[in-house]
């Protein structure tokens, strides 16, 4: 590997954890409901630093590298807004005070950043040793982005509620939250608070999330340091978003079919890659077969396109609703 990309690996994963540390010391030293304008200019914020960033991978590896992070995050970002619709319902469900419902997203992001990390490991390690993954990782993609476009807010309800009441079994569980403690003294005895419940169910959600955005950004490139790095910049701003949205994530309804086209495409490209690749013996005898392959500046282009598409019908649906 060049020493030079290795350093600003380094390099990269100490500022991004220098700011990771400054959000959550920023949140926990004044715990409040962020404005519209705040919320505004904090993704703004994390929006740009994810350009800029693209921007010096551009200047210094060249474009292919920086065409690969910019679709691998905007493919995390617009899978990570499914994350947002979920986070309402945990909220909503145990009546998360508003106050701090950024420690508990904040929380949840890094959960998640450890644990897309780890699932990140493992599929590098898969797909070192099996180059057949690709052809799972694919079909797995298709059956989820058709998932995606027929499934309905009530099966998400249904299945956080089943979460839920099995969380509540296991765990005693104050029937008031005090602050942001985890744990609190009720009638003369100790126990965990509502929010370690809501901890637990977001990371919950988190890992079943990362069985798609894993996979799907593996199909733009397989290099861990962008695929960690995309996640990153997608997650830092989603507890902005959240309050920016709140409640218009549920009326975003033809956001789900630009997602579910995004996880179809490029489940689609893995099993073309798949095929191009081919080893498996009972396949055109282990030999590669003669399948075009989607570049890297087609799956961005696709992926944008997607994304301003569903997100303007949604809008404009929205406004036609309001007038009538």
């Amino acid at each position: 590997m060049n020493p030079n990309y290795e350093l600003f690996e380094i390099v990269s994963m100490a500022v991004l954890a220098v700011l990771i540390i400054a959000d959550l010391l920023l949140i926990y030293s004044r715990p409040h409901i962020p404005s519209n304008r705040e919320s505004t200019l904090w993704v703004s914020f994390y929006a740009l630093l994810a350009v800029i960033f693209g921007g010096i991978i551009w200047s210094l590896f060249g474009a292919t590298r920086a065409n690969e992070f910019y679709a691998g995050w905007l493919t995390e970002y617009s899978l990570s807004l499914d994350n947002l619709f979920v986070f309402l319902i945990l909220m909503n469900r145990f009546a998360v005070p508003r106050k701090y419902q950024q420690e508990v997203l904040m929380v949840g992001v890094v959960l998640s950043l450890i644990l897309r990390g780890a699932f990140i490991l493992v599929g590098v390690a898969l797909i070192e040793s099996f180059s057949a993954i690709f052809y799972i990782f694919g079909a797995f993609l298709i059956y989820t982005a058709w998932h995606q476009a027929f499934r309905s807010s009530e099966d998400d309800e249904e299945s956080e509620s089943k979460l839920i009441v099995w969380l509540r079994k296991r765990i005693q569980v104050s029937k008031d939250y005090d602050g942001a403690k985890l744990r609190t003294v009720e009638n003369g005895k100790k126990m965990f608070t509502p929010i370690l419940v809501v901890f637990v169910a977001i990371a919950a959600t988190d890992v079943m999330f990362a069985f798609d955005s894993i996979p799907a950004i593996f199909g733009i490139t397989v290099d861990p340091f962008i695929v960690f790095t995309a996640n990153v910049f997608a997650l830092m701003g989603l507890r902005q978003l959240y309050f920016l949205l709140g409640a218009l994530v549920d009326k975003l309804q033809y956001l789900k079919y630009g997602i579910a086209f995004i996880l179809g495409f490029i489940g689609v490209k893995l099993v073309l890659h798949a095929m191009h690749e081919n080893q498996l013996p009972f396949v055109n005898g282990g030999q590669g077969l003669p399948v075009p392959e989607i570049d890297t500046t087609t799956s961005l282009f696709v992926i944008v396109a997607s994304i301003v598409v569903s997100a303007a019908l949604s809008i404009r649906s929205i406004q036609i609703g309001k007038r009538g």
